[in-house]
């Protein structure tokens, strides 16, 4: 089980008043931060809950490759590549410097052991193998970053590499935009976690020289700090500083906190850890365990006098301001002149909830089967049947 460091600055809960769009900016509980740029998102509703200087333009160092990381899963996901696909490094790869695997020129590794040197190791030539597998150069390949960045409102962000290696000033993010890039990769691709979480993996280098192991150690050390945390990416240079995109899960919620520009390695993972604490502190999570059973509906025009109904799903709700769970309400909707033939699934009803004034959520009742519509022999055959009684 992970160790819980004692942030005993975010256990101190204060009032704080929502902007729309943003976060009060100063809390008592992250006052003394050291960090210049910070923010802490919930991931399932983009829900800021605290930041501090977050759109200034900063350089991410290997931040970065959260960005390249998303790439990747898009690639698998259309089938452009898979995990046991193999790629071959290149010498411009090789040629990577700072954080490295020692990928050796016209060695071969799966797309899977690529992940694991990216987001254990932070691997640079690791990093450059998949952009150059994905679009044939590591500049096309950073083309498609600056566009995915476009399309995901990230204002505040320009690529020049997919490593974070390079010291240009025309790098940059920002602890906003490294929050919402990190949000859609944990949305989309989940599966990410089992990777990020990994604290230490052998994978085997096999090359001209012969064949050797290396151990890939995790560069996240609140991994093994911080109830929860499983994830993100670290970063690190001269010119950026300490950075850290860190996530947690807790009883279903998911955070993720962005540190930029920390000015060492401690307070980077320190401040995380405060960030985290603090975005737990301001939620909670609704489960509703008990949905009222549903009755049977008459369809018009119908073989069946009664079907079956079901919900569509079950409900949570996610808080951020502390409300009183105990004051929800729930009230069933029928839809309007419900009629054959309906296909399996449709929705022919509505489970809704309220908190004092403000709806909170949805959950469609739809069929449990498909209805098919009553025919004229049908109708006969009822009248008949009527009849003979």
């Amino acid at each position: 089980m992970k160790k819980v460091l004692p942030y005993f600055a975010a256990l101190i809960l204060f009032a704080v008043s929502a902007i729309p769009g943003r976060a009060v900016e100063t809390t008592d509980a992250l006052a003394g931060m050291q960090t210049p740029h910070a923010i802490v998102m919930e991931v399932s509703t983009g829900k800021i809950l605290y930041e501090k200087d977050a759109d200034a333009k900063v350089h991410p160092a290997s931040v970065t490759k959260v960005m390249t990381v998303l790439l990747v899963f898009e690639a698998l996901e259309k089938g452009q590549i898979t995990l046991d696909q193999e790629v071959v490094t290149s010498a411009h790869a090789k040629s990577m410097g700072g954080s490295q695997v020692f990928l050796e020129e016209g060695e071969i590794q799966t797309v899977e052991t690529l992940l694991k040197c990216i987001l254990i190791a932070s691997g640079n030539d690791a990093a450059v193998s998949m952009a150059e597998k994905i679009a044939g150069t590591e500049d096309a390949f950073v083309s498609m970053m600056n566009e995915e960045a476009a399309r995901l409102g990230m204002a505040n962000t320009h690529f020049v590499d997919c490593c974070g290696l390079t010291d240009s000033t025309d790098h940059y993010t920002s602890a906003r935009d490294v929050a919402i890039v990190s949000r859609e990769l944990l949305l989309r691709f989940p599966q990410v976690v089992e990777y990020t979480d990994i604290w230490m993996e052998d994978i085997t280098h096999v090359t001209a020289k012969g064949s050797s192991i290396f151990t890939l150690t995790n560069t996240n050390k609140l991994l093994r700090a911080y109830n929860g945390c499983d994830g993100l990416k670290t970063g690190s240079t001269s010119i950026a500083k300490y950075c850290l995109s860190a996530t947690a899960q807790r009883d279903g919620i998911r955070l993720v906190a962005s540190v930029m520009t920390s000015p060492d390695s401690k307070v980077r993972f320190r401040e995380a850890g405060e960030l985290l604490d603090y975005g737990f502190s301001r939620c909670s999570m609704y489960y509703d365990e008990n949905m009222e059973p549903l009755p049977t509906i008459e369809v018009k025009g119908s073989l069946e006098k009664q079907i079956e109904v079901k919900y569509a799903k079950e409900f949570s709700y996610l808080s951020t301001e502390k409300e009183d769970f105990s004051l929800i309400e729930k009230r069933t909707e029928w839809e309007n002149g419900i009629s054959a033939p309906l296909k399996e699934g449709a929705q022919v009803g509505t489970y809704i909830y309220t908190l004092g004034e403000k709806e909170i959520g949805r959950v469609p009742i739809i069929t449990a089967g498909a209805v098919e519509k009553a025919g004229y022999l049908d109708y006969l055959n009822e009248l008949w049947t009527q009849w003979a009684i």
